[in-house]
Parts: C-alpha cells; sequence; structure tokens
C-alpha cells in the first residue's frame, strides 16, 4: 500500500510519510510554505489480473496538499481476472486537498472495482478531478464498477455507485448513452458563491458537483476546464490568511501543467 501524510511543522508543510507501494510511489516535488506538492509515479505497468493498488492519503490540520499523476492508469484485459484500485483520504480541520488525476481507463477484456473513500473534518476542504474512460482507441471499454463516499464531520455529503459492467445497460438513456469518457470535478467541504455552468450542480451540504460526457476524454476535460479554475481559486482563497503566501495572497504555488 502507497501511502502519503502531511503535517504542517511552523508554519511548512512536511511530508510525514512518502512509502511507496508495489505499483505507486510517491515523490515530493516541493513544498511552499504549508503546501506540498506530490507526484503519484507508476511503478510497473497496471491494472493487470490481480492487482490490488491502495492508496491512503492524510492531511494534518492546516496543511495543503496537492497531488498530480505524471501519467494515467490503464486497466488491461484481466482474461478472466478481476482488479482492485482503493484510494482512502482524511483531510484535517483548516486542511486541503487538491488532486487532478489522469485518465483511468478500462480496456477490453478488464475487469476493474474501484474505490474512493474522502473523509473531511469540520473546516476542511477538497477539490477532486477525475476521468474515467471505457477503451483505449477503438474499444469498448471492459467491465468497471466504481463507488465513492465523501464525508465531513463524520455526516455523509457525496455517496455514489456506478456500475459500467453490462455493456448493454451502461448505453442506455440516463447512464453514458454512446459516450466513452465521463469526467467529474468535485468541490468538497466549502459551497461555491455560485453555479455558472450547466455541468454544475449543488451538493446537500457544502459542496457541488460538475459532470461532462464525451467520447474523448480530453473533450469531457475541456468542458470542465473553467469549472476546475474557478473551484481551485475558491480552495486556495479560503486558506487561513495567516497561512496564505503573503506576496501573491494564495494558499499554494500557481498550478502547473502536469510533466
Amino acid at each position: 500500500m502507497a501511502a502519503v501524510s502531511i503535517d504542517l511543522v511552523d508554519g511548512a508543510a512536511r511530508a510525514a510519510v512518502l512509502r511507496g507501494g508495489g505499483y505507486l510511489r510517491p515523490l515530493l516535488l516541493g513544498t511552499e510554505g504549508p503546501c506540498a506538492r506530490i507526484a503519484l509515479v507508476g511503478v510497473c505497468a497496471t491494472l493487470l489480473a490481480g492487482d490490488d493498488v491502495q492508496l491512503d492519503i492524510e492531511v494534518g490540520s492546516g496543511a495543503h496538499l496537492e497531488l498530480v499523476e505524471p501519467s494515467g492508469v490503464v486497466a488491461y484485459d484481466a482474461r478472466g481476472g478481476h482488479a482492485r484500485w482503493r484510494a482512502g483520504a482524511h483531510v484535517a480541520t483548516g486542511g486541503s486537498l487538491i488532486w487532478r488525476a489522469a485518465p483511468f481507463v478500462v480496456s477490453d477484456g478488464a475487469d476493474v472495482q474501484r474505490r474512493t473513500e474522502l473523509a473531511l473534518d469540520e473546516g476542511a476542504r477538497a477539490l477532486i478531478f477525475e476521468t474515467l474512460v471505457l477503451g483505449r482507441s477503438g474499444e469498448d471499454g471492459g467491465r468497471l464498477h466504481a463507488q465513492l463516499r465523501a464525508t465531513r464531520a463524520h455526516r455523509e455529503l457525496l455517496v455514489e455507485e456506478l456500475d459500467l459492467r453490462s455493456p448493454g445497460l451502461r448505453a442506455a438513456p440516463g447512464l453514458l448513452g454512446d459516450a466513452r469518457a465521463l469526467t467529474t470535478v468535485m468541490l468538497l467541504g466549502i459551497a461555491p458563491p455560485e453555479l455558472t455552468a450547466p455541468t454544475e450542480t449543488p451538493l446537500a451540504g457544502p459542496g457541488a458537483l460538475a459532470r461532462a460526457l464525451a467520447q474523448h476524454a480530453h473533450t469531457a476535460d475541456e468542458t470542465l476546464q473553467d469549472t476546475w479554475v474557478r473551484w481551485r481559486s475558491l480552495v486556495e482563497s479560503t486558506a487561513p490568511t495567516s497561512l496564505q503566501d503573503r506576496s501573491t495572497g494564495r494558499a499554494c504555488a500557481p498550478e502547473r501543467d502536469p510533466a
């Protein structure tokens, strides 16, 4: 299991734990004040039949973690087997997590169970960008069962289950139709002042969700790019004033394009 833990020590972010697993290795890209930027680097080709990828993330009180992924995840033909991908994150009071994940591609013949659990304390914030893609170029895609559970102060904020294991059912109206890519932006722990795009919807608690469907991942991603930029600025601007960079007024360094 790969693990990342970020603490705040004397106003500066410190990587308390950077532990690589058999599939992922976290690499510290740098720190700036209360912010740490970490890349999740693949150790080997994943996901193959029998693979079980686990990632554990801890963000301490007042700390700010940005995760980037230099390359996406591809689930390959399992030839009758299956694979699992699981991620859990806990963000303490006053902390924030910004995670723009690379595409998660489910190839023909793959059979994947994907589970994400996000636990936010009171006053914590998270912004997650993810893209699920059924099939590589020219493929219809394999079987995917994705689950998400996000809580705030131990109360459920967003719970979803996406069952895309049946090609016939996932093409039905109300699911994917003829789309192959589903991109989601989740803002958790804080509500945007307004929703400015038809793809955006409020959650029952503090947060919002934006979704886009398309034939290609880059098209779905581009549809939500403006939402990502606005909500990222909101997460950064709501950091405690004492933790913001005094020269820029931002909680974290400006976003850079993934390598």
